[in-house]
């Protein structure tokens, strides 16, 4: 698809109720389908900062070629939809590229990428009522807890009330937690087998209920500890993919991990951003194709 940012621009500028209107018309679809398998796009992570791809600093910085890249994944056989903040969700409903796609608001950026109040990750995106304003179909929240920051507390109870109004208005909320630390001042996310089932455990029992409360979970730094991890909660589960490194190497050990782990009985699909829009090797198509496969 052609990304013209000129007309984009002019839309908003003259015509900003047009966002709200192509929302309207959006052609909507059960939030898992027919193969009872879920392949999402994200690309939520330039309103936290965090704009960079392997050794590229700001990779994620042009929007042009991110929508470019987007727009190319979203029209892959096997994609159901993409995870991003309201500027990208606007920009591709503009464009006409989210019609029979899952559409997920991405609701708390406010714990910018290397600021000292990274850990007091606000809601500054996404509400619970923008996201049944505009009809999308599911929300997304990042839960860190380091066990030496008291303010993991205030975020843990911001959290349980997200997951309390998505579930009153019968929304999905896919929660991504971590069991993080600081190391040298920089954040650090925790990927021992350990963590990952004491953040599990700590997200499944939040708010006042977990009937609508998805898991978006990482693969622990030893793929085999992951059967034993998921038996933590019979909470629906995604894979997140992250930022796979800088060689073909890296990449191919990501795919293996991912296959290892979508064979549990919780684990109902993949969300994956950098590894897919920005491949260290061949096209987007190409890295997108390759982990359709694997579902």
């Amino acid at each position: 698809m052609s990304i013209s940012i000129p007309d984009l621009v002019k839309v908003r500028t003259r015509h900003p109720e047009a966002i709200a209107e192509a929302a309207a018309r959006r052609v909507r679809r059960p939030l898992v389908g027919d193969s009872g398998r879920l392949m999402i796009v994200a690309a939520d992570h330039p309103a936290r900062g965090a704009l960079a791809v392997g050794g590229h600093k700001l990779a994620m910085a042009n929007r042009t070629e991110l929508l470019e890249r987007l727009c190319a994944a979203l029209s892959r056989p096997g994609v159901d939809g993409v995870l991003a903040t309201a500027d990208i969700l606007e920009d591709l409903l503009l464009l006409g590229a989210l019609d029979n796609k899952v559409v997920m608001g991405s609701m708390n950026r406010g714990g910018l990428a290397g600021a000292s109040f990274e850990l007091d990750d606000r809601f500054t995106g996404h509400r619970p009522q923008d996201i049944a304003r505009l009809g999308f179909d599911a929300g997304k929240l990042l839960l860190r807890i380091d066990y030496s920051d008291e303010g993991s507390l205030a975020t843990m109870v911001s959290t349980a009330r997200a997951i309390d109004e998505m579930a009153e208005r019968r929304l999905p909320i896919f929660v991504e937690p971590f069991i993080s630390r600081r190391i040298d001042g920089k954040v650090t996310n925790d990927l021992s087998a350990e963590a990952v089932t004491k953040s599990i455990a700590i997200t499944s029992g939040l708010a006042g209920t977990s009937a609508y409360t998805w898991l978006k979970v990482p693969v622990t730094e030893n793929a085999d500890d992951m059967a034993a991890v998921m038996e933590t909660s019979t909470l629906p589960a995604v894979l997140l993919g992250g930022d796979v490194g800088k060689s073909p190497r890296d990449q191919e050990g990501a795919y293996e991990k991912w296959r290892k782990a979508l064979s549990l009985p919780t684990v109902q699909g993949l969300v994956v951003g950098r590894a897919l829009l920005y491949p260290a090797e061949g096209s987007v198509e190409q890295a997108v194709d390759t982990a359709v496969g694997l579902l």
